[in-house]
């Protein structure tokens, strides 16, 4: 929920200085999430199997459990799903994400997208 109409909200939580979360990194356990594997939601998200496999690493290591559970195998035994706590991260992440939008709305915003010079 990154974007809704003309705003646009981008939430990070850091560990130090790195993300520990933000959007690119909910939207990779999104697609696992869905698809039920790394690769697939590499494809999916059309980023190499290196770059996806690097973010879930991060994430992994990111938090006091990791989010992200691989299976070694191919077919119906390997794979990856999130964990409980994986799931529990992305549901208040996107929570987070929700009411940052819903704060914005308003008479401030509404003016504002009036204010808007509209595209050539």
């Amino acid at each position: 929920m990154a974007i809704d109409g003309p705003l646009k909200v981008n939430v990070q939580l850091l560990r130090g200085s790195d993300p520990a979360i933000g959007p690119g990194k909910a939207l990779v356990l999104d697609a696992i999430a869905r698809t039920g594997s790394i690769s697939a939601a590499g494809r999916d998200l059309k980023m190499s199997y290196r770059r996806i496999w690097l973010l879930v690493d991060s994430l992994n290591q990111a938090w006091i459990e990791p989010l992200v559970e691989t299976r070694v195998g191919g077919g119906k035994t390997g794979g990856a799903q999130l964990t409980p706590f994986g799931e529990d991260v992305l549901a208040s992440y996107r929570g987070i994400e929700a009411r940052m939008v819903a704060a914005a709305a308003g008479a401030d915003f509404d003016r504002l997208i009036a204010a808007i010079k509209p595209e050539d």
